[in-house]
């Protein structure tokens, strides 16, 4: 029997990359997105017979009714993404980041997989000596970090629930984010050439989007031994420093100019080094190198225009 696939935020950064890998193994999938962002939709995704996209809000509980029952495996990836975002509108980042997935699980029956990402910056300002494992405790420093933090603790209270707490994620999609500090630190090499860092210590880990893509579909095929755990989700080779990560991007863009400013504290104090020795246990192993990521960001910036802001 083919599986269905019901995706939230299908239309984002990693929901149209998930959503290509779901169809790709042979799954049908249901994309949600209510496109708040303004961004198409996944065009390239229509010609399969087995994709159907619904523009609706994740809030809705009518509309989300209809569609879980008639899904085998739910995953959440609907929220509002980001400090800066959840601090702009806390109100969305509860209703969306946790009331909407709590809703889904209690919609569900226990024979429905439910998939949910987390971020490992729950792991917040751990000094970055030692590695965060899924036992060590969880501290986030923003409301998105505790949005996700809380959800993540709910679901795993409930049966055939896995959890992914993803490293920051790099690499093209149809829905970019230059937020993300790996795809940012490219952006800023390709278009300005030059870049101001505070806090050049402080590290953190990172992940391939394709790879979360395919750590999704590794869940799905081993939810029977996976489910009722977290799992930390990056690149065991990626645990950097900001100014280790800025120095690679330079060896591709060698006139990239790079201030390591002392004067200024950066607000996002985050600093861990990830351990995935349990994902990797449990049979994944993220594969895509950042080499080979910051090359393919290179390409990918080539082909954007020029910010509408700027006359040169």
């Amino acid at each position: 029997m083919t599986l269905r696939v019901l995706v939230t935020g299908a239309a984002g950064y990693l929901g149209s990359i998930l959503s290509e890998h779901l169809l790709d193994e042979g799954y049908r999938v249901t994309a949600v997105d209510n496109l708040m962002y303004g961004q198409q939709g996944p065009f390239h995704l229509c010609a399969n017979d087995r994709f159907n996209f619904i523009c609706g809000d994740v809030r809705d509980e009518r509309l989300m009714s209809s569609l879980v029952k008639d899904a085998d495996v739910l995953i959440a990836l609907a929220a509002l993404v980001g400090a800066p975002a959840c601090d702009r509108d806390p109100q969305m980042a509860q209703a969306v980041n946790m009331d909407a997935p709590l809703m889904l699980n209690r919609l569900r029956s226990k024979d429905q997989l439910m998939i949910f990402p987390n971020t490992n910056s729950g792991y917040g300002t751990n000094s970055g000596d030692s590695y965060c494992t899924e036992e060590t405790p969880l501290e986030p420093i923003s409301l998105y970090g505790v949005t996700k933090v809380r959800t993540e603790a709910e679901l795993l209270q409930h049966p055939n629930v896995v959890t992914l707490r993803l490293a920051t994620v790099f690499g093209m999609s149809p829905r970019m984010r230059l937020d993300l500090l790996v795809n940012h630190f490219v952006y800023a090499a390709v278009t300005d050439g030059y870049i101001v860092i505070f806090e050049k210590d402080f590290k953190r880990n990172y992940i391939h989007i394709r790879d979360v893509a395919d750590c999704f579909l590794h869940a799905i095929r081993n939810s029977k031994t996976m489910a009722g755990r977290p799992y930390n989700a990056g690149l065991d080779a990626a645990n950097l420093s900001k100014e280790q990560l800025a120095l690679k991007v330079q060896q591709y863009v060698p006139s990239f100019y790079i201030d390591f400013a002392s004067l200024r504290n950066d607000p996002d104090k985050r600093n861990y080094i990830v351990s995935n020795q349990r994902l990797k246990e449990a049979g994944f192993e993220a594969r895509r190198g950042l080499d080979d990521g910051i090359q393919e960001l290179i390409k990918g910036y080539r082909m954007m225009p020029r910010s509408i802001h700027k006359n040169i």
